[in-house]
């Protein structure tokens, strides 16, 4: 058996059901494609044999589940993670089962899109109040007076 990557069949890839990513968004699983090879790390002749690590990848420009307001945002926010054609790559080989990778590696993928396509609130400026500007006038001038005192005992 070669170190090559294989496709893992689809009936067995996770569960019956879509990958709900949150209330708004719930991913096909026909659109993952999951791939197992062999993991890396301690695991003694188990890890030689097993293809466990699974690495799990969906395509955000070419997803029927988006709209386009959410694939632009997922562009935006995971371009650094995202490859030429538009996918987003999620490994797991933490675990001896290739289940269990699979789990984790939808799990990682669900939640890496439900923080891309969190929108935070928009900044609003401040300025300090007129006593904390005070304050800090006073604050500096009580410094510099203990500076001031400081040389003026130099000079004698």
């Amino acid at each position: 058996m070669s170190g090559e990557p294989m496709p893992v069949a689809p009936e067995s890839a996770g569960g019956d059901g879509p990958l709900v990513v949150n209330a708004a968004l719930s991913i096909p699983r026909a659109e993952l494609n999951h791939r197992a090879s062999r993991a890396g790390g301690p695991g003694g002749q188990h890890v030689n044999t097993s293809s466990t690590r699974i690495e799990v990848t969906w395509n955000v420009r070419r997803s029927l589940s988006l709209n386009e307001e959410q694939r632009a945002l997922l562009e935006q926010k995971l371009s650094s993670r995202l490859d030429g054609e538009g996918n987003v790559r999620v490994v797991a080989q933490d675990m001896r089962s290739q289940s269990q990778n699979r789990e984790r590696a939808e799990a990682r993928l669900a939640e890496l899109v439900r923080k891309a396509l969190e929108v935070q609130k928009k900044r609003r400026a401040t300025k300090p109040s007129r006593g904390a500007r005070e304050a800090r006038l006073q604050e500096k001038k009580k410094h510099s007076g203990k500076k001031q005192q400081r040389r003026a005992g130099l000079d004698d």
